[in-house]
């Protein structure tokens, strides 16, 4: 019992720490920035725009859907790439070789990637509430939602990015295997383009997944009650939602586990110097 509560307070402590580091790095800072830049943009070109019959803004009622995508585009490729990468290093074969150096080694994991998405969302959030009007017309219980929303998606999603990282076969797949399903995911969900306008079967595909549902969550906090008639339904249908990404976390934290055991057992010297060597490879 001591030795698993000293593997996971090293993990807290080294997530933590890496944390603290990425939010240092030039690397890091440029993406942040770049990814508010760019979002804010669109939302300033269309910020007198109104969207179909709602009466909002777009700046209104696009940036909730857009942090919903940041947030699911954040908590799958990130942990993903860091998986991935950190098999071909040997980092997590060195975690392996220690008492219980795999749980300290996922909660590092998921203490990393749960903090990275802070600067992601603030980043976009905090401006976005200085230059535009009526951003939040939920009021605290609205704050209180989009707080709870945020760890049900990060329960409903970040297991899976952990998945990815330990099935692609290297560091250069993720985007294959993770970065454009989730980008077809995002374009299909109704973040940028209302989900009525799609065919019907692509709107069913679309709610069998948590974009679809985190989108829906965040609208819902964050618009007024009567934005609830431009979604499928009329309706925030909050019920179905909760369903749907309990339903995707709890598949998430019974799959993930195994997945990751069964990975870490197949990792050798071996395998490592393999891996190295495909990257070499790569790179030449």
């Amino acid at each position: 019992m001591n030795a698993t509560r000293h593997a996971v307070d090293q993990g807290l402590s080294r997530g933590w720490t890496e944390f603290r580091q990425s939010i240092r790095s030039p690397q890091d800072q440029g993406f942040y920035l770049f990814t508010g830049l760019v979002t804010l943009g669109v939302l300033w070109v269309n910020r007198d725009n109104e969207v179909g019959e709602t009466g909002l803004l777009y700046p209104t009622y696009a940036l909730p859907s857009i942090l919903g995508a940041l947030l699911t585009f954040g908590v799958v490729i990130g942990p993903a790439y860091a998986l991935a990468m950190e098999r071909e290093d040997g980092t997590l074969l060195r975690h392996k070789a220690l008492p219980h150096g795999m749980q300290g080694y996922v909660t590092g994991q998921l203490t990393l990637q749960s903090l990275n998405l802070l600067p992601s969302l603030l980043v976009v959030l905090v401006p976005s509430l200085l230059l535009f009007d009526d951003v939040m017309q939920g009021g605290a219980g609205g704050w209180l939602a989009v707080a709870g929303l945020v760890v049900l998606a990060l329960l409903a999603t970040l297991p899976w990015g952990m998945v990815l990282g330990s099935v692609v076969p290297g560091v250069q797949k993720v985007g294959t295997w993770g970065m454009l399903p989730i980008v077809v995911l995002v374009a299909i969900s109704g973040i940028f383009t209302p989900v009525q306008a799609m065919w019907g079967w692509v709107q069913g595909v679309a709610q069998v997944f948590p974009v679809y549902w985190i989108g829906l969550g965040m609208r819902s906090a964050f618009l007024p009650a009567e934005a609830a008639a431009a979604e499928l339904g009329d309706s925030w249908r909050t019920g179905p939602m909760l369903l749907v990404l309990s339903a995707w976390a709890v598949a998430g934290l019974l799959v993930a586990p195994r997945v990751l055991r069964r990975m870490a057992r197949r990792q050798s010297g071996s395998a490592v110097e393999a891996a190295r060597e495909a990257a070499l490879q790569w790179v030449r």
